[in-house]
């Protein structure tokens, strides 16, 4: 086997990538690239690093959705002039990612125009080829619709779903709300809907909430219940207001404005057609409420649906959690922390969010270990090649510790205490209290500022003690742009379908959490593997049973049935 990449090189093909994903909040994995120029050296590491992340290289004459340009302009130009040449609709991203000096001569192109911060379009080339440079600092955009127009473009199978309810005029008359975080993509669900006849209400607490995103919406005809700096009491008023116009369906993140509609407004229950929740710790308490017969309406599992938990569970809150992670820890002084590529992560939980953080962070060349107290989950760990070990005692040595359970207090007193001095400590995903931090301060630690959403947790009988990357909250998105737009393309198609179901069968459903209609499933995942550049396998039966006959289950093993 080849050696692989020199710490230096593997550090740069990892900032670029990140650099990348944080400019465009554009998915790695299932996209053709090829690469252009350079070192075959940064060529090879650059490659290795997309494949491990589920990138796969084009082959000679196929389309491609990324360009990675690493050599000089005049490598680059004719190679982004022929590539240029694509059917309308079909984005190519150019990224420039010169290593020392750039690859990409921006000019050669005619007028640039800003796409989103950080992303430039070509419009005299086309109107579908842009350039990321990943050695300049994006532009600031406060007024959030150029994050907004680049959301809706990637985001194909939503808007097919929801013309599809716009064509059959079921969503006039309804009132939705809508209560998750408030960026770009979710701006851009809440317009599909009202563009789809529906009126929509949204709410979001502070902390999920982008000011100029809320704005924009505002701009836009909605009303929107949602500011960062809101306190507590302040934020529960604002659910309530948005709970007190009344919807006739709530999508929710986390299922606390379901709850708080249980517990606050009891009376509107009756009239709603029920609920769509996004998340697996959303999805837990209103389980635990339906078998105490306490739900009173019907709430589709979204979370559930396949191409919701196989994708945006393992593939979106992978790449989006882990490299949110080290762009914070990037930003830390040198010495503050350890956690270094090449160097050692513990993962705990083995879920899909599990899998995927672990996934991500082998491929930037992490050696994961994997603490889960499920067995299977954990053979499961250990056949994916990572190493298997107790949380408290796999921490002692990691320089990077994930939990990815959704369970509070999944990192409790004692792993706090056992982990190294330096260690980076994240949550991924999750719910409040999954880092033990009120345990540690009534213990007498003490959280001492180091960075950006960075702290340092010192215990009374300690000189240091592990940085905890904004206090133990949700990373993705309360320091990033949360999961890339493809992938919540796929999750908000799957909400959009579960609005459908509500539509047409609310009054039947029981009042319990409910699954997704598997046809959901299926037309999604047909409609993104178009949007991804391949063809699906046209639905039926298989060829061997004819779809105007039975199959025949019989055994022909002994001989001719007949």
């Amino acid at each position: 086997m080849p050696p692989g990449p020199d710490p230096e090189t593997r550090s740069w093909a990892s900032a670029d990538v990140r650099r990348f994903a944080a400019v465009t909040n554009l998915l790695v994995a299932a996209r053709r690239f090829r690469i252009v120029g350079g070192d075959p050296r940064d060529a090879s590491a650059l490659d290795g690093l997309l494949t491990g992340l589920g990138a796969r290289p084009a082959a000679e004459h196929e389309p491609i959705d990324q360009l990675w340009c690493l050599g000089s302009p005049e490598d680059s130009t004719p190679v982004i002039e022929r590539e240029a040449d694509r059917p309308r609709g079909a984005t190519l991203i150019v990224i420039d990612a010169g290593r020392h000096l750039p690859a990409v001569d921006e000019d050669a192109f005619g007028p640039v125009v800003t796409a989103r911060p950080g992303v430039l379009g070509v419009p005299m080339l086309s109107d579908d080829v842009f350039l990321v440079s990943t050695g300049r600092d994006p532009e600031d955009d406060p007024a959030a619709d150029a994050r907004l127009r680049w959301a809706r473009r990637s985001m194909p199978v939503s808007r097919a779903v929801a013309a599809e309810l716009r064509d059959g005029g079921l969503l006039r008359g309804t009132r939705i709300g809508v209560a998750m975080f408030l960026e770009p993509k979710t701006a851009v669900l809440s317009l599909l809907l009202r563009d789809a006849g529906a009126e929509v209400v949204v709410y979001a607490h502070a902390d999920e909430t982008d000011d100029a995103v809320a704005a924009s919406l505002r701009a836009a005809g909605l009303t929107v219940h949602a500011s960062s700096t809101a306190s507590l009491p302040e934020q529960k008023a604002l659910a309530l207001a948005m709970l007190d116009t009344r919807p006739h369906i709530l999508l929710d993140d986390g299922s606390h404005v379901i709850r708080l509609a249980h517990q606050e407004r009891p009376d509107l229950l009756p009239t709603m057609l029920g609920a769509a929740e996004e998340t697996t710790s959303g999805l837990r308490p209103l389980r635990v409420m339906a078998s105490r017969g306490e739900l009173g309406i019907p709430v589709v599992a979204v979370n559930d649906a396949r191409t919701k938990t196989f994708f945006d569970n393992r593939y979106g809150t992978g790449q989006s959690t882990v490299f949110a992670m080290l762009d914070l820890v990037d930003g830390l002084p040198s010495g503050t922390h350890r956690a270094i590529s090449g160097g050692a992560a513990v993962v705990a939980g083995f879920g899909h969010v599990g899998e995927g953080v672990a996934l991500v962070l082998s491929a930037l060349g992490f050696r994961v270990t994997v603490a889960e107290t499920d067995p299977v989950r954990a053979l499961q760990a250990l056949f994916a090649g990572h190493t298997v070990a107790p949380l408290a005692e796999a921490v002692q040595d990691a320089d990077l510790v994930v939990s990815a359970t959704g369970v509070a207090d999944t990192i409790d007193l004692r792993v706090l205490r056992s982990c190294a001095d330096g260690a980076v400590v994240a949550v991924a995903g999750g719910v409040d209290h999954e880092v033990a931090l009120d345990d540690a301060r009534a213990a007498g630690a003490e959280l001492r500022p180091v960075g950006p959403k960075a702290e340092r947790l010192v215990f009374p009988d300690a000189e240091g003690g592990p940085i905890v990357l904004d206090r133990g909250g949700c990373i993705n998105i309360t320091a990033a742009e949360g999961n890339p737009i493809e992938i919540m393309d796929l999750s908000f198609a799957a909400q959009l379908g579960a609005v459908r179901m509500l539509l047409e069968r609310g009054d039947e459903l029981e009042r319990a959490v409910v699954p997704i209609d598997p046809a959901v499933d299926d037309a999604t995942a047909r409609t993104a593997l178009a949007a991804f550049g391949a063809r699906p396998v046209p639905p039926g039966l298989p060829a061997e049973h004819p779809a105007d006959r039975e199959p025949d289950v019989r055994t022909r093993r002994f001989g001719d049935p007949a």
